[in-house]
């Protein structure tokens, strides 16, 4: 997952970083369905795209401002398919990317489900569509005897 972090009217130490890597990163668990073994836009020398990017921004509403909530982060996933955007505000910086985390964890475990809910009735509807007859059982030995085979 590659992960790019822009900031705001702050400045990126090492520590936030870190922590902002940490929390984005543990989303890649929950991706691992949307994500195919294989690089997308994938060209003749082998470099291409990753099959996921998390854009990061964060930032501070205003230099001036002190009460409410002041800071800000926003996230961005982008898969080969489908993309996921979270925004949260809170009165202190790592709650707000803990928040944003805790929706793009949501919206990815939402997305898996209806996946597989899709690929189920596509299986449901295909197995009464292919219903045999009752006559059609291949495993009774008395059925084969009888017509000869």
């Amino acid at each position: 997952m590659k992960i790019v972090i822009k900031t705001k009217n702050l400045k990126l130490d090492q520590t936030l970083k870190d922590f902002i890597e940490e929390k984005i990163n543990s989303l890649e668990k929950f991706a691992e369905i949307l994500q195919n073994q294989e690089k997308y836009f994938d060209n003749f020398f082998g470099k291409g795209k990753p099959s996921i990017e998390a854009w990061v921004e964060i930032g501070k509403e205003t230099l001036h401002h002190q009460k409410g909530p002041v800071f800000w982060a926003e996230c961005q996933m982008r898969f080969p398919k489908r993309s996921l955007r979270s925004t949260a505000q809170s009165e202190n910086l790592k709650t707000a990317i803990n928040e944003v985390k805790d929706e793009l964890q949501r919206q990815l475990k939402q997305y898996k489900n209806k996946l597989t809910a899709k690929r189920k009735r596509g299986a449901r509807v295909l197995k009464k569509e292919i219903r045999l007859s009752s006559q059609a059982r291949f495993y009774r030995k008395g059925r084969i005897r009888e017509e000869g085979i």
